[in-house]
């Protein structure tokens, strides 16, 4: 029951045929593949999309390595702390 059968498929043309006319039935068709890969592309620019803006909330949210300070500026700190004091 669930699986359409030839007969099935053969009703489905026989309708379409009936309903658009054997003229404009492949315009219709042409229109739907436009239509779908239309979607489809959509769908993908959103998907990427999606991923450009979960790579950046990840990247934002990374800590930010600290240099070391150079040794030198540590020495002319302390040497100027001892001065001060």
């Amino acid at each position: 029951m669930g699986a359409m059968s030839w007969w099935h498929w053969a009703i489905v043309l026989v309708v379409l045929v009936v309903l658009f006319g054997s003229k404009k039935l492949p315009e219709a068709a042409r229109g739907l593949g436009r239509s779908m890969r239309i979607f489809k592309s959509e769908i993908k620019e959103m998907q990427n999309d999606g991923k450009s803006d979960a790579e950046k909330a990840t990247t934002d949210e990374t800590p930010r390595q600290i240099s070391p300070t150079p040794e030198s500026d540590i020495k002319r700190d302390h040497q100027a702390e001892r001065k001060s004091a």
